[in-house]
């Protein structure tokens, strides 16, 4: 497995089954040109098997943090460490940029998420909270 930030948008529309639906133009070329959006592409072999996308944000009473808006892995590769992969990629970037946390929000009882990110270091709060110190 090969873990790469899209870079252009030819990399996102070439992982098109991986969205819920297909990539906007406008929109993923506002996104890849904003450098605190970032798209992570799983592969295997030549074949994008996943995605994480982050968002930074920052308050000025607390730093930069990455908000981890997306996770999602073919069904096709579930169950090979994809996901978790991905969001230890995202995690790593966000601590490259300084990030000082990561976070995200899942449902409560989505419990196969839950476990991803609890094996990529994630803690768990309030059944749907999960963060990450950096």
């Amino acid at each position: 497995m090969k873990i790469r930030r899209a870079a252009s948008p030819d990399d996102v529309f070439a992982a098109v089954h991986l969205f819920d639906t297909p990539p906007l133009p406008d929109a993923t070329a506002r996104f890849l040109a904003q450098d605190h959006s970032h798209l992570l592409i799983a592969y295997i072999g030549d074949e994008p098997a996943g995605f994480v996308s982050g968002v930074e944000t920052t308050h000025p009473d607390k730093g930069t943090e990455m908000m981890l808006y997306e996770l999602g892995v073919h069904e096709s590769f579930l169950r090979r460490g994809i996901g978790t992969a991905l969001v230890e990629a995202l995690r790593d970037l966000a601590a490259e940029r300084g990030c000082y946390a990561m976070w995200t929000g899942t449902a409560a009882d989505d419990t196969a998420a839950q476990a991803t990110y609890k094996k990529a270091g994630g803690a768990i709060e309030d059944g749907a909270f999960v963060s990450w110190e950096l």
